[in-house]
């Protein structure tokens, strides 16, 4: 009983994970962005070719990307760029224990994948932009 009455909060879930997920980007794009691209030498270590070009990409997929994922504007493809940046983190630590190794990337991968599926949800600016521009 008390489990079918939480159904109708569902859309509060979907919202604070959305915004948990995207702070949390965007925590770890703004770390990257700050620390004066020291990450450009682990993008090298992966074999990426103009390492600062894709250090500044994947920091900026995950700094904008979460932010736009916290707000719930431009949902899907913010969650695409920032789970690509994932996908690139999971396969370039794969080798590593999954506890401690390539769980949070992964973790972030798959909250992203949802994103992408499922689009910001109910209380995100997509939906408010699309309600606001369907009844124009």
């Amino acid at each position: 009983m008390l489990f079918q009455r939480l159904g109708k909060y569902a859309p509060v879930g979907e919202l604070l994970l959305r915004v948990t997920i995207g702070v949390v980007l965007c925590g770890h794009g703004w770390q990257k962005i700050s620390g004066g691209m020291k990450f450009e030498g682990s993008v090298a270590r992966i074999g990426f070719p103009f390492p600062l070009f894709f250090a500044w990409c994947a920091a900026l997929a995950e700094f904008l990307g979460g932010l736009c994922i916290a707000l719930g504007l431009f949902t899907r493809p913010a969650a695409f760029f920032a789970g690509f940046t994932m996908i690139v983190a999971v396969s370039s630590n794969i080798t590593r224990p999954l506890i401690g190794g390539f769980d949070w990337p992964l973790t972030l991968l798959l909250c992203c994948l949802f994103f992408f599926i499922a689009g910001g949800r109910e209380y995100s600016l997509d939906n408010f932009f699309l309600k606001k521009k369907q009844s124009v």
